[in-house]
């Protein structure tokens, strides 16, 4: 390594220091963190590399990303790892992407780290449309962290909010018609208990890598009032300082909540 590149890391790592400084010193905190993790397929293409290599490559980055967030003490993190549409993916690359699920859920369920910090690990989405292979290691990983709390890591698999939504409606629905659910005890709360992510807070802050700036189905009730933060990196190319400076970005905001 020449003397410039060493500069530069020096430099980079005196800079991630002090945006860790300035985040954790912040009076505003991010409670809840979602993240579209996008452009696995784009960093293989550019670098001349196997898409699945991208995969595994990207696989291995949402395990470092979830050690800055348990650094960074954010008790809720989202991930949009696969959604209903990614489902139509040639075979090939879904028959390797259900392998690193499998692989990547056992991996965090059997973690000291998920155990040390009492990570509570839940998946959402259409399970029924998942391989046994990925719904065994789903069973897994939710039982030998069912009693955590501490911090939540939910990971969307299978997932499409509007059909998330359109059962929320069906369900309530059936309640009213039932005789259940009075009029007027339909709001938005009834909406949102009735979500998959009913016991969750909404998100606060959402993240999208690889220079997209589209939610893409993801959340679209929960994130009304997110503040949303893109970036150009491709997500197997993210580091600490991108999340540092997002956070950062959230916290120089004034969330007006529609006012």
């Amino acid at each position: 390594m020449g003397i410039s590149e060493r500069m530069g890391d020096v430099l980079g790592q005196a800079v991630e220091s002090k945006l860790f400084k300035e985040v954790m010193d912040h009076p505003i905190k991010v409670e809840h963190l979602a993240i579209i993790m996008d452009g696995n397929r784009r960093f293989a293409w550019r670098n001349k590399i196997a898409t699945g290599l991208g995969h595994r490559i990207g696989k291995r980055k949402l395990e470092t990303v979830l050690d800055w967030v348990l650094e960074l003490g954010i008790p809720w993190l989202t991930v949009y790892a696969l959604s209903t549409e990614n489902l139509n993916r040639p075979k090939d690359e879904l028959d390797l992407l259900f392998k690193l699920y499998d692989e990547g859920l056992r991996d965090i369920a059997d973690d000291e780290r998920i155990h040390q910090n009492k990570v509570k690990v839940q998946v959402i989405g259409r399970r029924e449309l998942l391989p046994k292979i990925v719904t065994d290691a789903i069973d897994y990983a939710e039982q030998k962290t069912a009693d955590y709390g501490d911090f939540v890591f939910t990971v969307c698999l299978a997932y499409g909010s509007r059909e998330e939504m359109l059962n929320a409606i069906q369900s309530i629905a059936e309640e009213h018609a039932a005789g259940d659910l009075p009029l007027e005890k339909i709001d938005e709360k009834a909406v949102s208990e009735r979500l998959y992510t009913g016991e969750m807070p909404d998100p606060d802050l959402v993240i999208r890598t690889s220079g997209e700036e589209r939610i893409s189905n993801f959340l679209l009730w929960q994130m009304a009032y997110s503040e949303l933060y893109f970036t150009d990196v491709y997500w197997p190319s993210f580091q600490k300082k991108d999340l540092l400076k997002a956070v950062r970005t959230f916290q120089e905001r004034k969330r007006r909540y529609g006012e």
